[in-house]
């Protein structure tokens, strides 16, 4: 079964039973600050990775490509292994893989910390566990897979900043991991938003993120 077919029928589904899909977002009692602790903004252009997860990865690829600074966004598979790196094995939850995204960003144009921000504002709800939206199982985690000691500190003290300043209305359930190794997925899941627009469950599901980061985020949002 197709990875559209299956997420369509999803979506219809839940449509049936009046659940509200067009949005994974959890909704925040104020709009979520900046992080108090970050990296500095660089004083030269460069290149630098992220990786997160949190839900599925067409969504999250697409408000990603739309973030100033991002020089790259590619859609993919982290905390497996390679022998089971996809998509039909990562779609029974089974794998230990989450879908997930890579970030490669200029960090003299955005910073981690900035990045985190979209990634709690618009991107996904950081208080659904193991699901977002219509889309159930660990694949669909929320996670931050830090490469560095910096990585790691930056997440974790914004995650305490939220929680404690109540942010959200429920905890936040993200996972701060160490990444292990990161596996593009399939060609056909890259820049599926961009290339599907009509597509049902991008127009219930991910469209709306973009536009939530153009409105939110005016100075981070590029129309790329």
């Amino acid at each position: 079964m197709s990875s559209s077919f299956t997420r369509y029928a999803v979506l219809l589904f839940a449509s049936l039973l009046g659940a509200t899909a067009c949005n994974a977002k959890a909704s925040p009692a104020a709009s979520v600050p900046a992080p108090i602790f970050d990296a500095p903004r660089a004083a030269a252009a460069g290149q630098q990775t992220a990786v997160i997860s949190g839900g599925c990865f067409w969504g999250i690829q697409a408000v990603f490509q739309h973030v100033k600074g991002v020089i790259s966004a590619t859609s993919g598979y982290s905390g497996g292994s390679a022998k089971n790196a996809e998509y039909e094995i990562v779609s029974t939850g089974d794998t230990g893989h989450a879908e997930s995204v890579q970030i490669v960003y200029d960090p003299a144009q955005i910073t981690y910390g900035e990045l985190l921000r979209v990634f709690f504002s618009v991107a996904h709800d950081p208080t659904q566990l193991n699901r977002q939206g219509p889309d159930q199982g660990t694949q669909y985690r929320s996670s931050i897979f830090y490469s560095s000691d910096e990585q790691k500190r930056i997440a974790e003290a914004y995650i305490t900043q939220l929680d404690k300043a109540g942010v959200f209305p429920s905890p936040i359930v993200t996972k701060v991991v160490p990444l292990q190794a990161f596996y593009p997925a399939e060609s056909y899941h890259q820049n599926y938003a961009a290339l599907h627009p009509n597509q049902p469950y991008i127009m219930f599901n991910d469209a709306p993120k973009v536009e939530r980061l153009r409105q939110e985020f005016p100075d981070l949002y590029t129309g790329k």
